[in-house]
């Protein structure tokens, strides 16, 4: 049963990890504090999945482990990121490399996110990756109303800061 639980998690997080990705991008400063971030929410996702009954998409369960451990991190050490041991957990997971060269024209949208607050830079991620209001609204349990309003005062916010 274990082996069986562990191979759906591997599988599922292998398809999705690019979310992980994104949110430690968002909540870091450098590689290090992204492979250290990447290892604690991968932590907290497989402590987590005995627990996921799939009342909702995976992909939306992992975004909502994803931020809320980000967010929690990051509010506890601006800088440092403390992980948990690795030692009880070991599954492999594929690696995605991301280049940083290709990806250098998110930069400044970027750093422009990262001046957003907590809540704020989770809601641009789910925008950014295509979510629905719905969705949005879903993982960060907030009205799918109040998610359209926040959208637009923070698309005014980054016009803002990216053309002062």
């Amino acid at each position: 049963m274990k082996n069986n639980l562990e191979h759906e998690f591997v599988s599922n997080l292998e398809k999705h990890q690019n979310i992980v990705h994104k949110i430690c991008r968002m909540y870091t400063n450098d590689r290090e504090a992204h492979n250290d971030l990447f290892q604690e929410v991968t932590i907290q996702l497989w402590k987590a999945y005995p627990k996921f009954r799939g009342d909702s998409k995976f992909s939306t369960w992992m975004y909502r482990v994803a931020l809320n451990t980000a967010i929690t991190l990051y509010r506890k050490s601006k800088k440092d990121l403390h992980t948990q041991d690795f030692d009880e957990v070991s599954f492999k997971i594929k690696a995605e490399v991301y280049d940083d060269e290709v990806e250098q024209q998110l930069q400044l949208m970027y750093k422009a996110v990262k001046e957003l607050n907590d809540i704020d830079k989770a809601l641009v991620f789910l925008y950014l990756e295509d979510q629905s209001y719905k969705e949005i609204s879903d993982t960060l349990g907030i009205s799918e109303v109040n998610a359209r309003v926040k959208m637009n005062r923070i698309k005014k916010t980054l016009k803002n800061i990216l053309n002062p």
